[in-house]
């Protein structure tokens, strides 16, 4: 899609290496070219946006594995040609089985991580949370999309089935982890083959992975809910000592959510709410800002960097006293989107020192993921970000399936007490930030990001990159 015109205005001279891609029909971006192609061939063949997103997610299940899987979990959020913004919350629970001391946290660990002893809540069985992707990519074609399921799933399984080949991206997470993934000899079988990591330019055939995709195709997501595939999954759990038990599987259930609403300089910023961080925190960001003439200290330079750093630590400061899942703690989001609420923090950053900075909220008692974004010619736009946690997930593939588990018991606090403490069924914090920014109430342009904790901060600056300082979509990126 073409970019807006207020961007003509830019002063910023960066060199970028790539050049912009545009449509008039749609788009569709993701970070691999088959599920890109994958999406927009949904497209072409008379599908909406919704159709073209799922297809693209299920390839990318196929050809960036280490990135995202079935079984893990994401936030959508669609904006419907209607007008109407949808936040689908698919994100994983914490098993039944688990509590806020199922962990032990380490004690060497570096201050501010999640790491427990044994590296329990990060590699293998007992580091899985209870998958939602699967069901949430279900819910919102068959709510909002055109095409059948069987349909949007055929470029997967024709990559799974056919082989695609590996990209240098794809062989550097698998040499990366490729320690933890000699512990499982399935896992090893794909992506260590021979003991070394698989090479760029190799082709690789992921045949039980198609098989699983072919089932799901044929009898839908009461395959993993409740079925076949669950009980294989959790009798593997069971046998290996993981949470995960048949009870998560037909327990679970996704969320849908009110978005996130806020304005910054005439622009109106639509994000995810919590248990995703981004929404929130952007708008608080933004408010921080609105109240700095953040064009006249221009791109780059020492002041707008300091003032950037300033805001980035308030919001990071809440954000770890507060923000959880809404079941189980009072987040106070109405404060911390609260205009006013900013205006009390803005009085308090210093231009000319940094400083320490505490939560000014509390709660109540109660690098590695993907994204796309896809538009299609009615007006619908799908911005939604989707992981396994950490690449390749819990690092293990349950046997038989091609199925990848996510690891994101890594993302609870192994500490009780805390607002992001472990909870049976309690859903995992992210700092997903799937954004939406509309001008006059239609949408200006649409972005998100994968990175672990920098997705929310960076979508934050790029949002600042566009509207102060005037750069061109791919500029900002």
């Amino acid at each position: 899609m073409s970019a807006p015109s207020w961007t003509d205005r830019s002063t910023v001279t960066l060199r970028c290496e790539k050049q912009p891609a545009r449509g008039t029909r749609g788009m569709v971006v993701t970070n691999h070219p088959l599920a890109s192609a994958a999406g927009a061939e949904m497209l072409a063949a008379g599908g909406n946006a919704i159709d073209a997103a799922i297809a693209a997610f299920f390839t990318l299940t196929v050809v960036e594995p280490m990135m995202v899987g079935i079984l893990g979990g994401g936030m959508a959020h669609l904006r419907l040609a209607d007008g109407r913004h949808v936040v689908i919350d698919g994100q994983s629970t914490a098993p039944l089985a688990t509590g806020p001391t199922t962990y032990t946290p380490d004690p060497e660990a570096a201050p501010g991580t999640m790491d427990t002893v044994g590296r329990k809540n990060a590699l293998g069985p007992t580091a899985v949370g209870a998958p939602g992707n699967l069901a949430g990519w279900c819910e919102v074609l068959a709510r909002f999309g055109t095409f059948p399921l069987a349909d949007v799933m055929e470029p997967a399984i024709r990559h799974a089935s056919r082989g695609f080949r590996i990209t240098p991206y794809l062989q550097e997470c698998a040499t990366d982890a490729a320690a933890d993934l000699a512990r499982d000899p399935e896992i090893a079988a794909l992506y260590l083959p021979g003991g070394t990591p698989i090479q760029a330019g190799a082709r690789l055939v992921t045949g039980a992975y198609a098989d699983t995709l072919r089932a799901i195709a044929q009898e839908g997501p009461a395959l993993l809910y409740g079925g076949a595939l669950g009980r294989r999954y959790a009798d593997h759990m069971a046998r290996s000592g993981g949470y995960l038990t048949m009870e998560d599987f037909t327990r679970y259930r996704t969320i849908e959510r009110d978005a996130i609403r806020g304005t910054y300089r005439g622009f109106e910023v639509v994000g995810p709410p919590p248990p995703a961080s981004g929404g929130v925190h952007v708008v608080q960001m933004l408010n921080l800002m609105e109240g700095f003439d953040v064009a006249g200290l221009g791109f780059g330079t020492p002041e707008g960097a300091h003032l950037l750093a300033e805001v980035l630590k308030i919001a990071f400061a809440d954000r770890a006293a507060a923000t959880g899942d809404p079941a189980f703690v009072d987040v106070p989001i109405a404060r911390l989107i609260d205009k006013a609420y900013a205006a009390e923090r803005r009085g308090e950053i210093d231009m000319t020192h940094a400083r320490h900075w505490k939560a000014g909220v509390t709660a109540g008692e109660s690098a590695h993921t993907t994204h796309l974004t896809v538009a299609d010619a009615a007006g619908n736009v799908v911005c939604s970000t989707q992981t396994i946690n950490s690449t390749f997930g819990a690092r293990f593939i349950v046997p038989g399936t091609g199925m990848i588990p996510n690891n994101y018991m890594y993302v609870f606090d192994p500490r009780p007490g805390r607002a992001s403490s472990v909870a049976p069924g309690k859903r995992v914090t992210s700092s997903m930030a799937p954004t939406i920014v509309l001008k006059d109430g239609k949408p200006a342009f649409a972005l998100g990001l994968p990175g672990g904790l920098r997705i929310f901060p960076s979508a934050f600056q790029a949002v600042v990159n566009l509207i102060d300082h005037g750069m061109s979509l791919q500029q900002a990126v």
